[in-house]
């Protein structure tokens, strides 16, 4: 099992989301909690390698781990999501 964490950004992209969506993100969330048995977690190239992501229809989740923690830094629609 491992902590999580989510980080203020996330945050508040999460109290942003759709309420349907929000339900799905949470949903993950609670499945992060038992890493590395996640399944649908990809693992992310270039300059964001080390990070992962998971998907729910359209929205992202973007994650890293540090330890036995799971760190959430973003949570948003595909759409243009890993340019920042």
């Amino acid at each position: 099992m491992a902590e999580l964490q989510i980080t203020p950004r996330a945050a508040a992209e999460i109290e942003a989301l759709p309420k349907a969506i929000h339900g799905r993100v949470v949903l993950i969330l609670a499945r992060l909690e038992r890493w590395p048995e996640v399944s649908g977690a990809k693992p992310l190239r270039g300059n964001l390698a080390g990070h992962y992501r998971i998907r729910t229809g359209d929205y992202r989740v973007q994650f890293h781990m540090a330890g036995n923690v799971v760190i959430v830094e973003r949570v948003g629609h595909r759409d243009g999501f890993y340019e920042d």
